[in-house]
Order: C-alpha cells, then structure tokens, then sequence
C-alpha cells in the first residue's frame, strides 16, 4: 500500500485538486486499492474550509470526481504514516521540513520534480488561473504515477 499526501499552504485549491486528480489516474488503472491519496496544508488558514469553488470548476470540467472535505493541517505525526510527501512549491517544501522537523527517509518531493520542467505548481489563489494549475497538477501526477 503506497501512502501519498498532497501538500499545499492552504489545502482548498492546489492539493485537493492533486489529491483528486491522483485518485481518479489510479482507478482508471485499476489499482485504486494500491493506494492511500489524501491532502493537507502547511497553514492553518483555511482548516475546515471546503475546496476551492475554482478547483471544484476545475474537476468538473475534466470529469475527475470529488467529495466534500474539510481542509487538515499536516501534523508531525503523519510523517510515520504516509510514504510520500508532495509539496506544490519551494514554499510548502520548506514548511514541510519545518513542520517535521528533519526529513530523514527523504519523503519530501515537489509535484512538478516529476515532470521535465520543474519548477512550482501555478497557484489560482494569486492568479485566478485554474487552468494553468489543472495543467501543472495534471502532468506532475502523471509523472508520480509512471515512477511509483
């Protein structure tokens, strides 16, 4: 069983949309049962909040089925649990290593380091640009999924 957490500062736009793009990509595969996918923020700005209505748009539009969810901070304790950490930028990167204090298995990872372009996943916060995100998330979750 391979534990995968999705990490961005607010967890309403970016990991969910990660979260749920990656939970449909396994079904379509069918092996969903393979996998644990869950997302959580490095902030407590928006903890209970729902998605983004941006995001939600988004999923939408692509057919990438999500349920309703209230935004979790990641706690220190869920470094034992999960295999894989996926921050969306150099930022959620860095609040990861703060919040667990060392990365010792090297469980930390950034989205797009697994696409050939690198670089930080577009954030629709600032932008409003949820398709520039959808195109990130996207291709970094194929990139995760063709190396896991």
């Amino acid at each position: 069983m391979k534990k995968i957490m999705f990490v961005c500062h607010g967890n309403i736009c970016r990991s969910p949309m990660a979260e749920f793009v990656m939970k449909k990509m396994v079904a379509d595969r069918g092996i969903g049962s393979e996998f644990i996918i869950c997302s959580s923020a490095t902030s407590t700005e928006e903890i209970g909040n729902d998605i983004h209505p941006g995001t939600r748009r988004a999923l939408d539009k692509h057919g990438v089925p999500y349920s309703q969810r209230e935004a979790v901070q990641l706690e220190r304790r869920d470094y034992e649990k999960y295999d894989l950490f996926v921050g969306m930028d150099s930022a959620n990167v860095r609040n990861m290593h703060r919040i667990f204090g060392a990365d010792p298995d090297e469980k930390i990872k950034k989205l797009l380091d697994y696409t050939n372009r690198g670089g930080d996943v577009a954030d629709p916060w600032y932008t409003g640009d949820f398709s520039a995100t959808w195109r990130d998330v996207n291709e970094g979750c194929e990139g995760l999924l063709n190396v896991l």
